[in-house]
Protein backbone atom coordinates (compact mmCIF):
# COMPACT_ATOMS: atom_id res chain seq x y z
CA UNK A 1 0.00 0.00 0.00
CA UNK A 2 1.39 3.24 -0.64
CA UNK A 3 1.72 5.32 2.29
CA UNK A 4 1.70 8.26 0.99
CA UNK A 5 -1.80 8.18 -0.67
CA UNK A 6 -5.03 9.52 0.84
CA UNK A 7 -6.39 6.47 1.44
CA UNK A 8 -4.11 4.86 3.75
CA UNK A 9 -3.73 8.15 5.37
CA UNK A 10 -7.67 7.73 6.37
CA UNK A 11 -6.87 3.83 7.21
CA UNK A 12 -4.23 4.86 9.38
CA UNK A 13 -6.31 7.89 11.21
CA UNK A 14 -9.15 5.91 11.51
CA UNK A 15 -7.44 2.85 13.30
CA UNK A 16 -5.89 5.17 15.50
CA UNK A 17 -9.40 6.62 16.48
CA UNK A 18 -10.56 3.46 17.09
CA UNK A 19 -7.67 2.21 19.38
CA UNK A 20 -7.44 5.27 21.21
CA UNK A 21 -11.24 5.20 21.85
CA UNK A 22 -10.99 1.65 22.95
CA UNK A 23 -8.03 2.74 25.39
CA UNK A 24 -10.49 5.84 26.95
CA UNK A 25 -12.92 3.91 27.46
CA UNK A 26 -11.31 0.64 29.60
CA UNK A 27 -9.42 3.17 31.61
CA UNK A 28 -12.73 4.94 32.37
CA UNK A 29 -14.39 2.15 33.06
CA UNK A 30 -11.64 0.41 35.22
CA UNK A 31 -12.02 3.66 37.34
CA UNK A 32 -15.32 3.65 37.71
CA UNK A 33 -15.31 1.74 40.31
CA UNK A 34 -12.72 2.97 42.27
CA UNK A 35 -14.63 6.38 42.13
CA UNK A 36 -18.11 5.11 43.10
CA UNK A 37 -15.81 3.35 46.45
CA UNK A 38 -14.76 6.28 47.02
CA UNK A 39 -17.75 8.64 47.05
CA UNK A 40 -19.50 5.73 49.22
CA UNK A 41 -16.58 5.66 51.46
CA UNK A 42 -16.58 9.53 51.75
CA UNK A 43 -20.84 9.19 52.03
CA UNK A 44 -19.84 6.76 54.96
CA UNK A 45 -17.41 9.25 56.86
CA UNK A 46 -20.33 12.02 56.77
CA UNK A 47 -22.99 9.84 58.56
CA UNK A 48 -19.74 8.75 61.28
CA UNK A 49 -19.55 12.49 61.71
CA UNK A 50 -22.92 13.35 62.78
CA UNK A 51 -22.21 10.70 65.12
CA UNK A 52 -19.12 12.63 66.48
CA UNK A 53 -17.12 9.80 64.97
CA UNK A 54 -14.19 11.29 63.55
CA UNK A 55 -10.92 10.89 62.16
CA UNK A 56 -11.58 7.50 60.47
CA UNK A 57 -8.66 5.41 59.28
CA UNK A 58 -10.67 1.95 58.24
CA UNK A 59 -13.96 3.58 56.84
CA UNK A 60 -16.31 0.25 56.36
CA UNK A 61 -15.10 -0.77 59.81
CA UNK A 62 -15.94 2.28 61.55
CA UNK A 63 -19.35 2.16 59.71
CA UNK A 64 -20.00 -1.31 60.34
CA UNK A 65 -19.21 -0.94 64.05
CA UNK A 66 -21.56 1.88 64.76
CA UNK A 67 -24.01 1.64 61.89
CA UNK A 68 -26.34 -1.63 62.27
CA UNK A 69 -29.28 -0.94 59.89
CA UNK A 70 -29.85 1.31 57.17
CA UNK A 71 -33.78 1.41 57.14
CA UNK A 72 -36.70 3.00 55.05
CA UNK A 73 -39.54 4.97 57.01
CA UNK A 74 -43.34 3.53 56.41
CA UNK A 75 -46.31 6.20 56.40
CA UNK A 76 -47.03 4.78 59.95
CA UNK A 77 -43.88 5.82 61.53
CA UNK A 78 -42.11 1.87 61.88
CA UNK A 79 -38.97 1.02 59.78
CA UNK A 80 -38.23 -1.58 57.16
CA UNK A 81 -34.81 -2.95 55.81
CA UNK A 82 -33.57 -1.01 52.44
CA UNK A 83 -33.04 -3.74 50.64
CA UNK A 84 -31.25 -1.62 47.51
CA UNK A 85 -28.04 -0.79 47.14
CA UNK A 86 -26.63 1.55 49.47
CA UNK A 87 -26.90 5.33 48.31
CA UNK A 88 -24.08 7.78 48.07
CA UNK A 89 -26.92 11.31 47.55
CA UNK A 90 -30.25 11.15 49.54
CA UNK A 91 -31.62 13.66 47.27
CA UNK A 92 -33.37 11.77 44.80
CA UNK A 93 -34.17 9.04 47.68
CA UNK A 94 -36.23 11.90 49.67
CA UNK A 95 -37.75 13.67 46.36
CA UNK A 96 -39.52 10.23 45.94
CA UNK A 97 -40.39 9.39 49.56
CA UNK A 98 -37.39 6.71 50.16
CA UNK A 99 -36.92 7.91 53.77
CA UNK A 100 -33.67 6.42 55.13
CA UNK A 101 -33.06 5.55 58.70
CA UNK A 102 -30.15 4.63 59.70
CA UNK A 103 -30.39 2.69 63.43
CA UNK A 104 -26.79 3.26 65.20
CA UNK A 105 -25.60 1.90 68.21
CA UNK A 106 -22.82 3.90 70.20
CA UNK A 107 -21.87 2.61 73.45
CA UNK A 108 -25.04 0.25 73.92
CA UNK A 109 -27.07 3.59 72.99
CA UNK A 110 -29.74 3.65 69.87
CA UNK A 111 -29.01 6.22 67.84
CA UNK A 112 -30.65 7.60 64.55
CA UNK A 113 -29.13 9.20 61.74
CA UNK A 114 -31.69 11.06 59.04
CA UNK A 115 -30.11 12.60 55.82
CA UNK A 116 -31.53 15.95 54.99
CA UNK A 117 -31.34 18.01 51.85
CA UNK A 118 -31.55 21.61 50.69
CA UNK A 119 -30.53 24.67 48.65
CA UNK A 120 -28.12 27.40 49.70
CA UNK A 121 -27.28 30.36 48.63
CA UNK A 122 -25.12 29.23 45.55
CA UNK A 123 -26.00 25.22 45.19
CA UNK A 124 -26.81 22.32 47.19
CA UNK A 125 -26.44 21.49 50.71
CA UNK A 126 -26.98 18.63 52.68
CA UNK A 127 -26.27 16.57 55.93
CA UNK A 128 -27.21 14.32 58.42
CA UNK A 129 -28.67 14.62 61.65
CA UNK A 130 -28.16 12.38 64.28
CA UNK A 131 -30.83 11.66 67.32
CA UNK A 132 -30.38 10.31 70.42
CA UNK A 133 -33.45 6.78 71.23
CA UNK A 134 -36.16 9.46 72.22
CA UNK A 135 -36.20 11.05 68.26
CA UNK A 136 -35.88 14.57 69.79
CA UNK A 137 -32.74 15.11 71.09
CA UNK A 138 -29.82 16.05 68.76
CA UNK A 139 -26.74 13.95 69.38
CA UNK A 140 -24.88 15.00 66.26
CA UNK A 141 -25.33 16.90 63.07
CA UNK A 142 -23.03 16.95 60.13
CA UNK A 143 -23.34 19.81 57.23
CA UNK A 144 -21.52 20.01 53.90
CA UNK A 145 -22.24 22.04 50.66
CA UNK A 146 -21.52 22.52 47.23
CA UNK A 147 -20.34 26.12 46.33
CA UNK A 148 -21.33 28.41 49.61
CA UNK A 149 -18.79 31.73 50.05
CA UNK A 150 -15.24 30.51 51.97
CA UNK A 151 -15.63 32.42 55.59
CA UNK A 152 -19.31 32.87 55.02
CA UNK A 153 -22.04 30.31 53.78
CA UNK A 154 -19.43 27.92 53.53
CA UNK A 155 -19.43 28.15 58.27
CA UNK A 156 -21.85 25.49 58.03
CA UNK A 157 -19.18 22.71 57.74
CA UNK A 158 -17.40 24.13 60.90
CA UNK A 159 -17.37 22.10 64.54
CA UNK A 160 -18.08 25.92 65.40
CA UNK A 161 -21.68 26.54 64.01
CA UNK A 162 -22.64 22.05 64.08
CA UNK A 163 -21.58 22.06 67.84
CA UNK A 164 -24.93 24.40 68.82
CA UNK A 165 -26.88 21.19 67.82
CA UNK A 166 -26.04 19.74 70.19
CA UNK A 167 -28.50 18.78 72.58
CA UNK A 168 -31.52 21.11 71.43
CA UNK A 169 -34.63 19.52 70.71
CA UNK A 170 -36.31 18.66 67.09
CA UNK A 171 -40.25 18.80 67.84
CA UNK A 172 -42.59 21.30 69.84
CA UNK A 173 -46.27 20.49 70.26
CA UNK A 174 -46.11 18.08 67.10
CA UNK A 175 -44.09 20.17 64.54
CA UNK A 176 -40.51 20.63 63.66
CA UNK A 177 -38.72 23.55 65.61
CA UNK A 178 -35.12 22.25 65.28
CA UNK A 179 -33.55 25.28 63.20
CA UNK A 180 -31.44 28.40 62.55
CA UNK A 181 -32.13 31.83 63.43
CA UNK A 182 -30.77 35.26 62.54
CA UNK A 183 -27.38 35.75 64.04
CA UNK A 184 -28.15 36.96 67.82
CA UNK A 185 -31.82 36.44 67.43
CA UNK A 186 -32.90 33.25 68.79
CA UNK A 187 -36.00 33.19 71.10
CA UNK A 188 -36.15 29.62 71.88
CA UNK A 189 -32.61 28.14 72.89
CA UNK A 190 -34.27 24.82 73.25
CA UNK A 191 -34.94 24.46 69.42
CA UNK A 192 -32.92 26.95 67.49
CA UNK A 193 -28.88 28.00 67.24
CA UNK A 194 -27.65 30.77 65.91
CA UNK A 195 -26.96 32.22 62.07
CA UNK A 196 -24.27 32.71 60.77
CA UNK A 197 -23.11 36.08 60.36
CA UNK A 198 -22.97 37.79 57.16
CA UNK A 199 -24.33 33.89 55.82
CA UNK A 200 -27.65 34.55 56.26
CA UNK A 201 -28.81 33.13 53.29
CA UNK A 202 -27.02 29.80 53.74
CA UNK A 203 -28.33 29.89 57.34
CA UNK A 204 -32.25 30.15 56.15
CA UNK A 205 -31.19 27.04 53.56
CA UNK A 206 -29.99 25.06 56.60
CA UNK A 207 -33.27 26.25 58.49
CA UNK A 208 -35.06 25.39 55.30
CA UNK A 209 -33.40 22.58 54.77
CA UNK A 210 -33.98 20.70 58.11
CA UNK A 211 -38.01 21.88 58.47
CA UNK A 212 -38.49 21.02 55.01
CA UNK A 213 -36.87 17.02 55.67
CA UNK A 214 -37.70 16.56 58.90
CA UNK A 215 -41.24 17.42 58.95
CA UNK A 216 -41.35 14.15 56.38
CA UNK A 217 -40.20 11.97 59.05
CA UNK A 218 -42.94 13.55 61.06
CA UNK A 219 -44.55 10.05 61.57
CA UNK A 220 -41.81 8.19 62.80
CA UNK A 221 -40.12 11.28 64.95
CA UNK A 222 -43.74 11.11 66.84
CA UNK A 223 -44.04 7.34 67.23
CA UNK A 224 -42.59 6.60 70.21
Amino acid sequence: MNTNSNSYTIIYASIMVVIVAFLLAFVSSSLKEKQYQNVEQDTKKQILAALNVYDVKDVNAEYDKYVKEDDLMQADGSLVKNEAAFQTSYKGEIANGRLHVFVCDVDGQTKYVLPIYGAGLWGPIWGYIALNDDKDTVYGVYFSHAGETPGLGAEITTTKFQDQFLGKHVMENGAVALGVEKHGKVAKPDYQVDGISGGTITSKGVDAMIKDCLSMYNSFLTNK
